[in-house]
């Protein structure tokens, strides 16, 4: 699922938005991406746009409080992931109610862990969603090494 959502970032991102999910998903079936791989990335994206619609940074107030993670959350999201999301919270990037968003899309995809990278794809998705802008560094920092090299 994570090429998929990697490569609509990569071929929709510069466009603003990715097309309507009947044409997506002819798009990424000719592309060569498998049917279920297909049918789960529409899912979450989908989970994304109801539950992310309204951009949460126009109407959050900064986050002064201490975040407890739950045990799910804490099974799911590696120590480096939760240190990044901090990271982004703390350097403005993210407001509180982003952070949460991210969380919850980490938690919709049932994975056993999450790693860094992982993360990182689904901050942009998130961002991306909201029609957040994005500055150049943080557009650097959010794209893993792994990534990088399908930009170019």
């Amino acid at each position: 699922m994570f090429d998929i959502l990697f490569f609509l970032f990569q071929n929709y991102f510069h466009a603003g938005a990715y097309p309507d999910q009947a044409t997506l998903s002819k798009r990424l079936c000719a592309a060569g991406f498998d049917s279920r791989d297909i049918s789960h990335a529409l899912t979450w994206l989908g989970g994304l746009e109801r539950v992310g619609g309204s951009n949460p940074r126009s109407n959050s107030a900064p986050g002064t409080g201490l975040r407890c993670y739950t045990q799910p959350e804490l099974n799911t999201l590696t120590t480096e992931a939760r240190g990044f999301l901090l990271f982004l919270e703390s350097a403005g990037v993210i407001s509180v109610l982003q952070r949460e968003l991210i969380i919850e899309r980490v938690l919709a995809l049932d994975e056993p862990a999450v790693d860094l990278d992982k993360v990182k794809l689904i901050v942009l998705m998130v961002l991306w969603n909201q029609n957040e802008t994005l500055d150049s560094l943080v557009l650097e920092e959010l794209i893993s090494p792994n990534q990088a090299r399908f930009l170019q």
